[in-house]
Parts: C-alpha cells; sequence; structure tokens
C-alpha cells in the first residue's frame, strides 16, 4: 500500500489534532499524516500507522498504543472469521463486554481464547443496553485484521 502526501505535523497541529481525538492519540513527540489511495488519512507515529481518518471520524489503528484504555466487546470464536472479513458485531456472538461506554463511542473486539484485538468499531448501544441485547447488530465495524489499513501498516 503506497501512501501519499507523507508530511511531518508542526506541533500546533498535533496540538490540534489531539484535542479532537482525546484519548485516541497517545502521547508521541512527532507525528506524520499521509493519504492512503483510498484517501484515508493516515497519522504515523516513526513506520507505525496508530490513527486514521475515514468518512471524518478518527479511529485508533489495530496497532495504536492505546487500545488497552479503550472499552472492549469479547466475541465468541465462532464470530471471528465474519468480523475479519468486515461484518458487523452481532448480539448472539457477543460474550462480555469490557468497561463503560455510550452509543457512539470507539470500542476495541476482541476474541475470548486470547483477547487479542480483532477490529475497532463504533457502539451502536450503550454498554448496559447492550448486555441485555440477544439479537441484532450492535457494534459497526470500522477497521479489522486483514483490511487495507491493517495492510498498510
Amino acid at each position: 500500500m503506497r501512501l501519499r502526501n507523507r508530511h511531518r505535523l508542526r506541533r500546533r497541529d498535533i496540538k490540534r489534532l489531539r484535542e479532537e481525538a482525546g484519548i485516541l492519540l497517545p502521547e508521541v513527540e512527532a507525528l506524520e499524516e499521509a493519504e492512503m489511495e483510498d484517501g484515508t488519512i493516515v497519522y504515523l507515529a516513526g513506520d507505525s500507522i496508530i490513527m486514521a481518518r475515514r468518512d471524518g471520524v478518527l479511529i485508533p489503528t489495530l496497532r495504536s498504543p492505546i487500545l488497552d484504555a479503550l472499552p472492549s466487546i469479547v466475541v465468541d470464536m465462532g464470530a471471528i472469521p465474519h468480523i475479519c472479513n468486515g461484518a458487523d458485531v452481532m448480539a448472539p456472538g457477543v460474550v462480555d463486554v469490557r468497561g463503560e461506554f455510550k452509543a457512539g463511542e470507539i470500542v476495541v473486539v476482541r476474541d475470548e481464547r486470547h483477547g487479542k484485538a480483532l477490529a475497532v468499531g463504533r457502539a451502536l448501544f450503550d454498554s448496559g443496553e447492550l448486555k441485555t441485547l440477544k439479537r441484532g447488530r450492535v457494534v459497526e465495524n470500522l477497521h479489522y485484521v486483514g483490511d487495507r489499513l491493517w495492510r498498510a501498516g
């Protein structure tokens, strides 16, 4: 995957981005911005893409060091192939909800066996409500293992 228009951000641009991103942007000294072929804006610390902007939404990547600070949805092993192909998380596949969050907030989707991060998504329900659901979509999949952003690095 080729990155276009790669350039180093100024301190004031990093400060502005940090204000917008909040917890999603870890403490970094230097940050670069680039554009992927599909128009996704990515933010790099060194050679690792740690955050991306897709359709105006900032999301941490699966390589971001702040994933452990975000709330998580744990899914059963049967849901993993679907999520890793870009499917949204469905209520029957959820086995645990870790942390508190509101609808619309960013969550990490993890597998039940190893706790590995499989995807980053947007919660469609509050954490308390999600625990009671038995059917339907509960998390919109924004970035997952194997997608272009993950392969880019």
